[in-house]
């Protein structure tokens, strides 16, 4: 199975991805990422690529890894059902109009699936980049990458590529954008 060339036929998710992302920022919402694991890291990392840069120096935008916070996620975890800890963060911090993107290698993150159900009732836009046949979560987000191999490196690795695609499709709006704005 070549991987790669499955992504090539990626490239309307890609458009509506970065459409439903740039459309978000330009009207001042933000885009908040969550994940399991290794795809936790894959939530941070597209995070930081749009609160901090991709390739250019430009001003960040909104992006909130919501993985990260090191005494609120143990604290929802300890008071809630776990797999409420990313739900809640949506419940407070979202607003209608922001973009939830979601990563499980998996598409069965119970955590991941309640955060997508919460985003729906926000009425935010969601983009989810899944494994596998994409389980549970197949369906529940408005743009939806699923590598469908059932080997979880390959599943992150190709998510890697995705997000990177992604990011580099943006960049040169946010930079325009930052320019317009004399941010």
């Amino acid at each position: 199975m070549d991987l790669l060339a499955q992504c090539q036929s990626m490239g309307s998710q890609l458009d509506h991805a970065a459409k439903r992302v740039l459309d978000a920022i330009v009207r001042g919402n933000k885009i908040l990422c969550c994940g399991n694991g290794g795809s936790s890291a894959d939530a941070a990392h597209f995070a930081a690529e749009i609160a901090g840069r991709y390739l250019n120096n430009r001003p960040g935008f909104p992006a909130i890894d919501l993985t990260a916070s090191s005494s609120l996620v143990p604290a929802l975890i300890n008071d809630f059902p776990p797999a409420e800890v990313f739900a809640r963060q949506v419940q407070a911090m979202a607003a209608p109009g922001d973009v939830l993107v979601v990563f499980t290698s998996s598409g069965n993150s119970e955590n991941i699936l309640l955060a997508l159900e919460m985003a729906n009732k926000k009425q935010m836009e969601t983009i989810s980049f899944l494994g596998r046949d994409g389980g549970k979560c197949r369906g529940l987000a408005d743009v939806e990458f699923i590598v469908p191999h059932n080997v979880t490196a390959r599943i992150q690795e190709v998510h890697q590529l995705l997000y990177h695609t992604l990011c580099e499709a943006i960049d040169p709006a946010l930079i325009q954008l930052a320019n317009d704005t004399n941010r």
